[in-house]
């Protein structure tokens, strides 16, 4: 008998795993921001901020579930 409940314990554990695996997956979403402003510059820092602040109001947070890279160009549209 004691067989028997072991074996059921196993089979239940195996059946739990990938629900368990899968729960614990998230996914994380990647964004690119290209800005024609240089890093210092007030303007192209709060512009990055609004859209941040925009995507929090949606659900999105850098960290959890979003990855944001911004690259600045310094006024150079050649690159």
């Amino acid at each position: 008998m004691q067989r028997r409940t072991f074996i059921k314990g196993i089979a239940a554990l195996a059946a739990a795993l990938p629900l368990a695996a899968r729960a614990q997956f998230t996914t994380v979403r990647r964004v690119g921001i290209l800005m024609n402003y240089r890093a210092d510059q007030l303007v192209g820092q709060s512009r990055v901020i609004a859209f941040t602040q925009s995507l929090q109001k949606l659900g999105w947070s850098e960290g959890s579930n979003l990855r944001i890279d911004t690259r600045w160009t310094g006024g150079d549209s050649g690159l």
